[in-house]
């Protein structure tokens, strides 16, 4: 069953926002992942939710997701996000039907 990573981001450096991205692309890239939304245009309906940025990423599997947020290459873009990239709420989400 595929699993999705969903980011609501604010972005807050550009230059080091430009450095997370392309180590994070790279590391979803050897992980099996590949962006489903990577921005657009977003329309809030309900619950007073108003995301700036919102990024899904899916993964073939639940246990591909976690190896790919555990691993030592999205690490180092780990850190450049904790530098001031960007800020996010981040959730897993297992895609089994309901």
């Amino acid at each position: 069953m595929p699993a999705f990573v969903i980011s609501d981001v604010e972005p807050l450096d550009p230059e080091l926002l430009r450095e997370y991205r392309s180590l994070a692309e790279a590391s979803i890239a050897r992980h099996g992942g590949r962006y489903i939304v990577r921005g657009g245009a977003i329309e809030s309906l309900e619950g007073g939710w108003s995301p700036q940025h919102i990024v899904i990423v899916a993964f073939p599997t639940l246990e591909q997701a976690r190896a790919w947020y555990e691993s030592s290459d999205y690490a180092e873009a780990l850190r450049v996000r904790r530098q001031g990239a960007l800020r996010r709420r981040l959730v897993l989400v297992d895609g089994e039907p309901g």
